[in-house]
């Protein structure tokens, strides 16, 4: 089964709930929310009071995108927030087995996110623990970025790998999700879009999203 996730970095902040509500009624598989913290990635969004806020108004997967140092020391907060899915960066821990059982251990489904630049064999050691992994077709820090083309070879290979140890896991996609670019990623292989600027900036959300899933 494949899954839109609209990204709310992407959306209006003044009323979060209702647009977190409006694109859950428009078709919306899962709420992708972006921890940035201002020294991984040149941006400041979120924290955990945000995610709890969401998880007040709606029932939908909360996939919470942690974009940020240390994320070990934080895990918990998330998890107490409401997240359902948590996302570290291979690039910011150390001891990434550790981290993803921290988060395994709460019964929360965990993934790995790479950068554009980071190969995926280094997930080769830990990829039968993951529920999910998120590949990063943009640069991390802002909404609206174009798709960085290599990431289709990027994700074949991902798929083939998990194909091979005949594992479960997802693979979600993350940057310039919008109708031009779906399809290709798609056939690749990709299961969970994350969606933002493309569905937030649209005038009909419903619209979207359908016209998303038409050509997967």
């Amino acid at each position: 089964m494949k899954l839109i996730a609209p990204s709310v970095l992407s959306a209006d902040f003044s009323k979060l709930g209702e647009e977190i509500k409006s694109v859950e009624k428009a078709g919306a598989d899962w709420i992708h929310l972006d921890v940035m913290d201002g020294h991984f990635v040149p941006n400041l969004t979120i924290g955990p009071e945000i995610i709890k806020a969401s998880n007040k108004v709606t029932d939908l997967c909360l996939d919470v995108h942690l974009m940020i140092e240390n994320p070990d020391q934080y895990i918990d907060q998330f998890i107490d927030a409401g997240a359902d899915c948590i996302s570290v960066h291979y690039e910011t821990t150390t001891h990434l087995n550790r981290t993803v059982q921290l988060i395994k251990q709460k019964n929360i489904k965990a993934g790995v996110a790479l950068n554009p630049a980071t190969p995926i064999n280094t997930l080769e050691w830990v990829l039968e623990d993951l529920d999910f992994v998120v590949i990063m077709s943009v640069n991390p820090g802002f909404g609206g970025q174009s798709f960085i083309p290599n990431t289709i070879e990027k994700i074949k290979a991902l798929k083939t790998m998990i194909t091979k140890k005949n594992l479960p896991t997802l693979i979600e996609i993350d940057g310039g999700v919008n109708e031009k670019t779906i399809q290709k990623i798609s056939h690749a292989g990709t299961d969970v879009f994350v969606a933002g600027s493309a569905i937030f900036k649209s005038s009909n959300y419903k619209e979207t999203i359908t016209k998303l899933k038409s050509k997967w």
